[in-house]
């Protein structure tokens, strides 16, 4: 008999499993914190030298010097001793209790300033912003005219016009054929090509500027404003008090064989097979590993030898694509090229068994569908990644128990894009890596390696958040990501990744702030992987010895391994949580902590075929690093390009810029990673008024709003016939969590806790 799946709460887990663990370290940990925000001179032109934040070395993990011997014609020195380490260990607590009260007051100050900004004119702005007082020529003017099209008539809400907006690109032109083959339309569930959304010119005239990042650098439009409505009626909104029928029988879709067809139909454009990981037999040799435990040999070669994914598979690892009825990845390490050919990419919505979908969770799909795959010919394709908790379900071993499960987790019209898997399928595959270690909650990227392995057809891959939200046109947001980090340059690009982008305080983003970024650096750069013994990074060397000898060429035009929407950081010394769960990487010369590494807070972020094979081999060579830090490691350790892509990240309170910068970059030398960084323990509550973090209260409140629910005082069907319909510009909001019609006085808040 199957056993039930019982419900479990969705959660972050890192603060809760470790919390025990943290509170007896806690102020061991507080020593490599700062106690004062650090606000480094920005743009003074003034001279001399600026301290050095630490790189590779882990001060956490140095040795205090031996005491000095007592002289030999002391007495027995036992008692001394002891007395010693007592009055030693006094010393060392006081100092930790210092270090306490001296975060406890930042922590004070920081809600000292943000309670105090909560009476200043321009707080709370984000909220309540709506169509009446919508202002088309605010700011500055739109720059995708050509992209809009009056709508054929007015809404019944509002006097404002609004508009169809298209924003892919001339399909079929003289310049599209030059380069690629032609693009076929496709269909949608009812059989016809899937109509646009529609938008509102224009943006509230209170709206505020964003705190992080910029419309303008992205190369988006935030001139245009998102009502639910237009945006998501297409996908089967229906306002609250609306019982007519829908016009879509959404349980008889089948949005797996819509996506299919489509991709087939223009397949002339994508090289439809892929090819099979090439670094499992050229990078290291067989036996090679720098876990502890194994075997060094370094003459054993791959080259001759059965690929070291397919003896995993033989050992045991179950197939996630034979499960879906597809045929096996290609047995090739190369394919040959295709003239014109298309890079594709796979969108993974991280969702889990237990999970009960929201109207709303499914209109969003259907959009991410329909915008990112069926408008585009194919060029994405969505899938619904469902962990499956319960290792109860032998879903490897029995068809009837996968397909059980999928019919108890799943709705009926995405049963055809969803992809089971589970702890067990990633343990198996990598048998040097401590199971413990090899569970989402420490190890969420193993699955999505093993996605692109049996999955090789794709180029790149999404790890997308299921409680993201983005307001505006799922394609013109990804695609601007992707094309700002294209055009990036690679002299400077870390040191970039590592700050928070501030518009009113660092001035353009390609001039002013790549310049003072690279002052502040001073020699403090990386250039080229670090160099060390046991990886032989795969990424391209740099074509000049020194950065300033490169005019900003090396690396534009260059498809990013990484994209990410938030800084990469550096973690060591910065009190981060998870700053030192990483294992291997070592030798008899160098110690695991020492390892140079990088993170991102928030998994959500675009990670290249290249950048998941090489994590691939580092883990079967039990090489080892948790989500929010391996990605970005890897990256740096393997020499290719990851880049931080400044998105619009808005605020609840009137910030000024310099403030942002005093407690959100407050590094040594003005980064958001190292010593005093905002995402160190006990710090992570100045992101609460934030748009974009792992826990912050403006997303949940802004989109319950959206939907036409009352929060905080504001939405709700009473409120809108006052102040008008919400609308919103473009934006990446997140945690977004279970988004149903809400009671008179509802206030959302987060259960997660901070660290």
């Amino acid at each position: 008999m199957l056993a039930v799946q019982p419900r479990r709460l969705l959660s972050r887990p890192k603060g809760l499993l470790l919390f025990a663990l943290l509170s007896a370290t806690l102020y061991w940990l507080m020593l490599h914190g700062s106690a004062t925000p650090h606000t480094t001179r920005w743009f003074d032109g003034s001279a001399g030298s600026v301290q050095q934040a630490p790189l590779k070395e882990n001060a956490e993990a140095k040795q205090a010097p031996l005491p000095a011997p007592l002289p030999a014609n002391e007495p027995n020195g036992d008692g001394l001793n002891q007395q010693a380490e007592v009055q030693e260990k006094t010393e060392e607590e006081k100092q930790k209790e210092a270090e306490e009260q001296r975060e406890e007051n930042l922590r004070e100050q920081f809600d000292n300033e943000y309670d105090a900004l909560a009476k200043e004119p321009g707080a709370d702005a984000l909220f309540g912003q709506t169509l009446n007082t919508l202002d088309p020529a605010k700011k500055r003017s739109l720059t995708i005219e050509e992209h809009l099209k009056p709508a054929s008539h007015k809404t019944h809400f509002s006097d404002h016009q609004p508009y169809v907006y298209d924003p892919y690109p001339k399909y079929n032109e003289k310049t599209w054929l030059a380069e690629r083959a032609k693009y076929v339309p496709c269909e949608g569930p009812d059989g016809l090509p899937e109509a646009d959304v529609m938008v509102f010119k224009g943006q509230p005239k209170d709206f505020p500027e964003p705190g992080f990042g910029s419309y303008d650098v992205l190369g988006m439009d935030g001139n245009l404003c998102y009502e639910r409505e237009t945006r998501l009626g297409i996908y089967g909104y229906q306002a609250d008090n609306d019982t007519s029928n829908p016009s879509v029988d959404w349980d008889q879709v089948h949005w797996g064989e819509l996506q299919e067809k489509c991709a087939q139909k223009n397949k002339a454009r994508y090289n439809m097979q892929g090819h099979s990981n090439p670094y499992l037999t050229t990078v290291y040799s067989r036996h090679n590993s720098s876990a502890p435990g194994t075997n060094g040999d370094t003459e054993s070669d791959l080259t001759q030898s059965e690929p070291l994914y397919r003896e995993g598979l033989k050992k045991g690892s179950p197939s996630l694509r034979r499960k879906r009825g597809l045929p096996a990845q290609p047995r090739s390490g190369k394919s040959k090229s295709l003239a014109g050919s298309e890079s594709r990419t796979a969108v993974l919505l991280r969702t889990y068994t237990g999970k009960e979908y929201s109207e709303n969770d499914k209109q969003v799909i259907r959009s991410l569908i329909t915008e990112l795959s069926l408008r585009t010919g194919g060029l994405y394709q969505v899938y619904l990644f469902v962990h499956v908790k319960d290792t109860a379900y032998a879903i490897w071993d029995d068809e009837e128990t996968y397909q059980y499960v999928l019919q108890r987790s799943v709705p009926p019209e995405f049963r055809d894009i969803a992809v089971l898997w589970n702890d067990e399928a990633t343990q198996t595959m990598y048998p040097k890596i401590d199971p413990k270690k090899a569970t989402v909650h420490v190890s969420q990227w193993l699955s999505v390696q093993k996605f692109a392995q049996e999955f090789p057809e794709f180029d790149y891959i999404w790890n997308w958040e299921i409680d993201a939200r983005v307001t505006g046109h799922n394609y013109d947001f990804v695609e601007k990501l992707a094309t700002f980090a294209k055009r990036q340059p690679r002299r400077g690009l870390w040191e970039r990744n590592e700050r928070y982008y501030i518009p009113s305080l660092h001035g353009d983003y390609d001039s002013q702030f790549r310049k003072e970024v690279e002052r502040v650096s001073g020699k403090d750069t990386i250039w080229g992987p670090p160099k060390l013994p046991f990886v032989n990074p795969i990424g391209p060397k740099p074509p000049v010895a020194k950065p300033e000898d490169d005019n900003y060429k090396w690396g534009v035009g260059e498809e990013a391994d990484l994209i990410t929407v938030a800084p990469i950081f550096n973690p060591i010394n910065s009190s981060w949580i998870s700053g030192n769960e990483l294992w291997g990487f070592n030798d008899s010369t160098h110690a695991t902590t020492d390892l140079p590494r990088r993170a991102t807070i928030v998994t959500h972020s675009r990670v290249s075929k290249r950048l998941l094979d090489i994590m691939h081999v580092e883990n079967i060579r039990g090489n080892h690093i948790s989500s929010e830090m391996v990605t970005q490691t890897v990256a740096l350790l393997h020499g290719l390009k990851a880049v931080y892509v400044p998105m619009p990240v808005f605020f609840d309170r009137p910030w000024q810029g310099k403030d942002l910068a005093k407690w959100f970059n407050g590094g040594l030398k003005g980064e958001s990673g190292g010593i005093g960084s905002a995402m160190g323990w006990g710090r992570e509550a100045r992101y609460r008024g934030s748009t974009w973090y792992y826990r912050a209260n403006p997303p949940q409140r802004l989109y319950l709003n959206f939907m036409g629910w009352e929060d905080t005082n504001v939405g709700g069907k009473d409120w809108e016939e006052t102040h008008g319909r919400p609308c919103l510009p473009p934006m990446l909001l997140h945690p977004v969590k279970d988004i149903e019609p809400t009671e008179p006085g509802y206030k959302s808040e987060s259960n997660l806790p901070y660290s």
